[in-house]
C-alpha cells in the first residue's frame, strides 16, 4: 500500500466520537500511572491500521528485532482494516480490550487521552522527546490539556505545483514563484487581469489548515473553543473573496474535490497545485507540455512553515507491562525504524536529523525523487495545522460558510463567527 499525502489527510474521515462516558479516566490510580519505569519484559499487543497486507515482513522484522534487543518480551501484532479503524478503537476503549501500542492519527488519540486511556509521553518518556522534529512531537498534544499523547511516526506533506508557462503568460517570474500567501494573492489577481479571467490560480476554497499557514488562531487558549474568526481568518477570507470576484480563484471552487481541483492543474485552467510524486508521473504521461513546465515550490505559507500530515503510536494507560509498551512504541518510532519504512513507501521520518539523510537531499534526475526532496525540506519546520478535535462535520460547517462568504451572501466576518458557533457546539456535543 502507498500512503499518499491525501490518505493521510483524509484519516480524519474516519474519526468518530469515543464515548467518554463509556471510560472513566484512570490518569492518577493504578494502572493509569504515567510511570513507565521498570525492567522491559512480558507480553504486549501492538496495533496498526491497515499496514499487514504491504508490510508484514517488514514488521516481523521490526518485532524480531526488538525482542532480541529485550530478552523476555513478546509482541503479539494485530492489524485492523482502514474502514471501521475509528469505531474499532472506539469499541475496545469502552470494553477495556484497547491494546497496549496503538497506531493513531491525533484526531484519534484526542478523546483516548481526554478518556485517561492515552499515556502522557512528557511524563513517562520525556527522554525521547529530542529524537523528534519538534512539530511532529506537538501534534498529539490537546488542546486545553497538558502533556503529549503519542510518539509522532510517520509525516507526509506535498509540495505545490506550479505552471511556468502561465507564469511567464502573465509577466511574472517563473523561477521566483510566490510563497506567501501576499504574494500569491498579488500573483493570483495579476494573471486573472492579464488572462481576461480565464486562468485562475487556485481550484479550492480556503480549509482550516489555511487558516492556520495565514497565521490564524484556530482555537482559544483554554482550548474549549476555536478562534479562526479573528483578525487574522477575516482578513485571509476577505482576500479569497477578492479573488473569487476576479476570477482569480475557479469558478467551480465551491464544489471542487481533490480530483476535480487536480483536472483543472492538468488542463492547464488554474496555475498552482498542491500535488505529489504520483501527480507528477501522471502530469507526464496525460499532459506532456504541462510536464514539460511543471515548477515545484514549498506550500504557500505566511508563517514560514508548511502543513504536515502525522500518525502516531500511542502507549495504553492500562497496559500492564507499560515498560515494554513504552519502549517497543519508541523502538518502531526510532530514526532506524523510521528510515527503513520511509524507503518502502512514500512517507517521511518525524525523527531529527533523518530528512538530512542523502535518500532525501541527494537528486537523481527522478520525479520521485524531486518531490521527496521538496517535500522534506518543506517538513524540517512544518506544522500540523488541523486541530486534534477539528471533526469532518466542523470541516463541513466550515466549508459552508465560506462559500457564503465568497457568494457574498455573508460578510467575511459573519461567516467566520457562524463556522466558529457551528464548529464549538459540535465540540460541545463531542
Amino acid at each position: 500500500m502507498r500512503i499518499s499525502r491525501r490518505a493521510l489527510a483524509a484519516a480524519a474521515v474516519l474519526a468518530t466520537v469515543l464515548p467518554l462516558s463509556a471510560c472513566s479516566s484512570d490518569s492518577d490510580s493504578g494502572s493509569g500511572s504515567a510511570d513507565a519505569s521498570g525492567k522491559v519484559e512480558g507480553k504486549i499487543t501492538f496495533q496498526t491500521w491497515n499496514l499487514q497486507a504491504n508490510f508484514k515482513d517488514y514488521f516481523n522484522g521490526v518485532i524480531a528485532d526488538f525482542q532480541k534487543k529485550y530478552p523476555g518480551t513478546e509482541v503479539k501484532w494485530v492489524d485492523r482494516p482502514a474502514e471501521g479503524y475509528a469505531d474499532k478503537i472506539s469499541a475496545d476503549a469502552a470494553g477495556g480490550t484497547l491494546p497496549d501500542v496503538v497506531n493513531v492519527s491525533p484526531d484519534l488519540v484526542a478523546p483516548l487521552a481526554k478518556a485517561g486511556l492515552a499515556l502522557d509521553l512528557d511524563k513517562a518518556a520525556s527522554e525521547y522527546r529530542k529524537e523528534y522534529l519538534p512539530g511532529a512531537w506537538q501534534s498529539h498534544q490537546i488542546p486545553g490539556m497538558r502533556g503529549t499523547y503519542a510518539f509522532p511516526w510517520y509525516l507526509n506533506t506535498g509540495p505545490m505545483f506550479y505552471n511556468k508557462r502561465l507564469f511567464k503568460d502573465a509577466g511574472l517570474d517563473a523561477e521566483k514563484p510566490p510563497r506567501t500567501y501576499e504574494e500569491v494573492f498579488a500573483a493570483a489577481l495579476r494573471m486573472a487581469r492579464q488572462s481576461n479571467g480565464r486562468i485562475a490560480t487556485f481550484s479550492n476554497v480556503p480549509a482550516i489548515e489555511d487558516f492556520g499557514r495565514y497565521g490564524a488562531h484556530q482555537m482559544n487558549e483554554s482550548g474549549d473553543g476555536f478562534a479562526f474568526n479573528d483578525a487574522k481568518g477575516v482578513e485571509l477570507l476577505t482576500k479569497y473573496k477578492e479573488l473569487y470576484d476576479a476570477k482569480a480563484l475557479d469558478p467551480q471552487a465551491l464544489t471542487a474535490t481533490p480530483e476535480s481541483a487536480g483536472h483543472k492543474f492538468l488542463t492547464e485552467s488554474v496555475s498552482m497545485n498542491p500535488g505529489s510524486a504520483l501527480d507528477l508521473a501522471n502530469f507526464k504521461k496525460q499532459a506532456p507540455t504541462l510536464y514539460k513546465n511543471i515548477g515545484i515550490t514549498d506550500q504557500i505559507s505566511s508563517t514560514g512553515k508548511a502543513n504536515m500530515y502525522v500518525m502516531g503510536v500511542m502507549v495504553n494507560t492500562r497496559a500492564k507491562q507499560k515498560p515494554a509498551a513504552v519502549a517497543f512504541a519508541h523502538f518502531v518510532t526510532d530514526a532506524t525504524r523510521q528510515m527503513e519504512f520511509a524507503k518502502k513507501v512514500a512517507i517521511f521520518p518525524s525523527t531529527a536529523g533523518s530528512l538530512d539523510d542523502p535518500y532525501f537531499t541527494k537528486e537523481d534526475g527522478t520525479d520521485d525523487t524531486r518531490v521527496r526532496i521538496a517535500a522534506a525540506k518543506s517538513l524540517k519546520t512544518a506544522a500540523n495545522y488541523t486541530p486534534v478535535l477539528f471533526s469532518e462535520q466542523m470541516k463541513t460547517a466550515l466549508r459552508n460558510e465560506v462559500a457564503k462568504a465568497l457568494q457574498g451572501k455573508e460578510s467575511p466576518k459573519e461567516a467566520l463567527d457562524n463556522a466558529v458557533k457551528a464548529c464549538d457546539q459540535l465540540l460541545k456535543q463531542s
